[in-house]
């Protein structure tokens, strides 16, 4: 049975207006009886993803990325902190391995599970567009900005659309800058649903 904090977290009308989550993410946060904030924050990440990949195909159409596996790693990239429920308030890394084996134990693609362990480790051998795109969703949700991994996206557009590596940084930051603006308010959206409950 689905806890009434839960339900708000997964359904309740968010300003600025949050998609839903793909059935499947919200089958199992329901089984796994997931705290409202992790719901509430997967929600927050998971609208930023598809607006940044909505965004990404119009501005540089050049760029291979898989949609799709681009927003259900937004959508479960925290998924470990249903174990690790401390990192919802705290730091901590350990929700990274314990999210992709929790997905794989679920039945989840090891394609699809990585996006859970590697969400943080963009520098990681093997990291693709979906991964980058996954992990600046992660941070541009609430405003932050991370050169490094910017730098990184930046260098496979360079690379895909044969601009120079200023035009396309412009084209991003632009971008990146319009997601942020909402920040506070999803910030706020995420506060309001208990870390327990």
């Amino acid at each position: 049975m689905t806890s009434d904090s839960l339900r708000r977290a997964l359904t309740a009308p968010a300003d600025p207006p949050l998609r839903p989550l793909p059935d499947p993410v919200v089958a199992l946060l329901v089984a796994l009886h997931a705290p409202p904030r992790l719901a509430a924050h997967l929600r927050a990440v998971h609208d930023v993803a598809a607006q940044l990949t909505d965004a990404m195909a119009h501005r540089f159409p050049q760029l291979p990325f898989d949609s799709e596996a681009v927003l259900f790693g937004a959508a479960t990239h925290d998924i470990g902190k249903v174990r690790h429920p401390e990192e919802l308030s705290g730091p901590g890394s350990a929700h990274e391995p314990a999210g992709y084996e929790l997905l794989l134990q679920h039945g989840f693609a090891e394609s699809s599970a990585r996006f859970a362990r590697d969400h943080a480790s963009w520098h990681r051998d093997g990291i693709d567009v979906d991964d980058l795109l996954v992990s600046v969703a992660d941070k541009v949700w609430k405003g932050k900005r991370v050169t490094d991994l910017e730098e990184l996206l930046v260098d496979r557009l360079a690379d895909v659309t044969g601009r120079e590596r200023w035009s396309v940084f412009l084209d991003l930051d632009d971008i990146l800058d319009q997601i942020a603006a909402d920040a506070d308010r999803r910030l706020a959206f995420q506060a309001t649903h208990p870390v327990r409950g």
